[in-house]
């Protein structure tokens, strides 16, 4: 089943999308199994179980979902399952299919499955067209640069603009790549009508991030470079 943006493949006990653009894809595609010696782990950001794959089809990233907290010792890698319309998988793709059609800079979707693992219960993965190329903000070359922090600025302007609600907003999250800034890692995230409260939130949880993962700039280093990045934020509302 297609519509031009997914094809849907539906079984019983698992949920299928893909983007019709990539030809052959099938569930063995969400597994880092499938891609032999094409595949290695991702070793910045993140809980774990994400790797970048090099294959004929191109460069992707693969991320199975996985908890943290405390949670994670009951159940590392399953969910409630309330139908595969709201399993997390499925839903960043449609999100990212619906930020790209506004011209927002975010990887292309390749696949997501979801996979019930019993009555009760299922697991996720994501497949994504890899940004080559890009490295974290904290690891940019350019990060002493003010003009870097007014691109992400305007970047994340943008993004709340048409009311994204980026709930993991860190510097992990941002990539700078030879053509800009790009935001990644959109579980759990949605578009929600601009409001202040939230978006403050989101910029609240980035400069704890900058704090923490930016620490080898001073403090009067990181406050210049966050001003900028404010003022590039305010150009872009």
């Amino acid at each position: 089943m297609s519509n031009g943006v997914e094809t849907a493949v539906l079984t019983r006990n698992s949920a299928l999308l893909f983007n019709p653009a990539f030809a052959g894809v099938t569930s063995a595609w969400l597994t880092p199994g499938f891609w032999g010696e094409g595949v290695r782990a991702v070793a910045t950001g993140g809980r774990g179980g994400a790797w970048f794959i090099t294959a004929p089809q191109g460069e992707f990233v693969l991320r199975e979902y996985l908890r943290g907290g405390l949670v994670a010792r009951l159940s590392r890698a399953s969910y409630l399952f309330t139908g595969f319309r709201r399993t997390r998988s499925l839903r960043e793709f449609r999100l990212l299919q619906r930020l790209r059609e506004q011209g927002l800079p975010v990887p292309e979707p390749v696949a997501a499955l979801a996979t019930r693992k019993g009555l009760l219960t299922y697991g996720a993965a994501i497949l994504l067209r890899r940004i080559t190329e890009a490295v974290p903000l904290p690891e940019s070359p350019s990060l002493l640069e003010p003009s870097l922090w007014e691109s992400v600025g305007r970047v994340l302007g943008r993004f709340h603009a048409v009311g994204l609600d980026h709930v993991d907003l860190n510097c992990d999250n941002l990539l700078h790549a030879s053509d800009g800034i790009w935001l990644i890692d959109f579980d759990r995230c949605r578009l929600r009508a601009p409001a202040r409260r939230w978006q403050q939130a989101n910029l609240a949880r980035l400069r704890r991030s900058v704090a923490k993962r930016c620490g080898r700039l001073s403090r009067s280093q990181q406050d210049a470079l966050w001003a900028a990045l404010l003022s590039g934020y305010r150009e872009a509302q």
